[in-house]
């Protein structure tokens, strides 16, 4: 059976960069897991899996489904030569060689230390905003935020963090309805943009992330005793600064979203602050930041009667993962109360090294939102999606307080 004759058997279409369907993927992605659990679309040359246990299983099999042209649809269908080095767009054993490298200095006790100073941002971005009757919460907490907390953990000066968040979100940016244009493709992943700081901490030191990269000692894949060259650093900068900074903001914006739309779970957080994480979990998985990732087919893969032949692009596709009905009960409620993981993050060796630090930053910030409004609504007219393929998330989300 070919590609073409499935997708036209069942009639389902899928489109990541189709504004309706990116409105509300689900009925998409519930008719792509019923009909088309492997699925192609060729209009632009790839696959996608749905169902919860294929891209589980496809997420843990790097030898077949591999990181080694990036995690991004649009990057890896592009010509351009990938940087090495870059842990995002390498398999084992350089991967692993790297990401031991960055547990090392991306640890849980730096990350915690900063909650302090997480809590102060969160706190002088809300306090001026009680006594309205409302504000844009990306635009006042959620497009910065996460951009500052990469700024604390890597030492940038704040006077320095707009720019560096600005030209990190143009990297990703898509017209509504078009892939992302790859004409400078390295420039994601380069770090050029960060040079004049690493040089300057460099020369001062401090305890900082940064400090730590420039320092550490690490055995290469060459079995060589070194510590990072200059360029390998501003690739982790580029790896680290980016990574984190469109999804944890979109976080934010669907935590006040989908809180809003379940007012009985919000009262029930405000009452009692230890369901703070499980609501961030069940946030990530009802609208997860990531939609999908992609993958390049080193070898050849058979499902459900047909054949990916190597040297394809892949969508593994959370969003629909994350409400299989085969693995969830109810999946399409929102509940706190849920047990069981969910997807959003990955799963095996490509898990995203800033899960937690992710986490902290939606804990802190929807706990200081509820300390200021146990109650909001959503201003629906004003609120618009960002024009993005690799995230989904809010551009605009003005919520409505009293």
């Amino acid at each position: 059976m070919t590609a073409e004759s499935t997708t036209n058997d069942t009639e389902v279409y899928y489109d990541p960069y189709d504004v309706g369907i990116v409105a509300n993927p689900y009925p998409t992605y519930a008719r792509l897991r019923d009909e088309a659990p492997l699925y192609y679309n060729e209009k632009y040359d790839f696959w996608a899996l749905s169902r919860y246990v294929d891209v589980e299983k496809a997420l843990n099999n790097w030898e077949t489904f591999s990181n080694q042209r990036s995690d991004i649809l649009e990057l890896m269908q592009s010509d351009f030569d990938m940087p090495k080095g870059v842990m995002m767009f390498e398999d084992p054993p350089i991967h692993t060689m790297l990401r031991g490298l960055m547990s090392r200095v991306f640890t849980p006790r730096r990350m915690a230390e900063i909650e302090d100073q997480i809590r102060n941002y969160c706190i002088n971005c809300l306090d001026p905003l009680v006594g309205s009757d409302g504000f844009d919460i990306v635009a006042e907490l959620a497009a910065m935020m996460p951009m500052r907390v990469i700024g604390m953990l890597l030492g940038i000066p704040e006077s320095d963090q707009v720019g560096f968040r600005d030209r990190n979100d143009a990297n990703l940016r898509t017209k509504p309805g078009a892939p992302m244009k790859v004409a400078k493709a390295d420039a994601i992943a380069d770090g050029r943009m960060y040079a004049d700081y690493v040089e300057w901490r460099s020369n001062n030191p401090s305890d900082d992330l940064m400090t730590a990269l420039l320092n550490v000692e690490f055995t290469d894949e060459e079995g060589v005793t070194r510590k990072l060259h200059r360029k390998e650093v501003l690739h982790y900068t580029q790896v680290v600064a980016g990574a984190g900074n469109e999804t944890t903001g979109r976080l934010i914006g669907w935590l006040a979203k989908v809180l809003a739309e379940h007012p009985d779970q919000r009262r029930e957080i405000e009452q009692d602050r230890s369901l703070l994480i499980p609501a961030i979990d069940e946030t990530l998985r009802f609208e997860p930041t990531g939609p999908h990732v992609a993958r390049y087919m080193a070898r050849d893969f058979d499902a459900y009667g047909q054949t990916v032949p190597a040297g394809s692009s892949m969508l593994l596709l959370f969003g629909a993962a994350n409400r299989d009905p085969a693995r969830y009960d109810d999946p399409d409620t929102f509940n706190i109360h849920r047990s069981g993981s969910h997807l959003t993050f990955g799963k095996g060796l490509h898990y995203c090294l800033g899960a937690n630090l992710a986490r902290l930053e939606g804990r802190v910030a929807l706990d200081e939102l509820l300390n200021r409004w146990p109650e909001w609504d959503i201003d629906y007219e004003t609120a618009q999606l960002a024009p993005t393929s690799t995230v989904r998330g809010w551009e605009k989300l003005r919520i409505i307080v009293s």
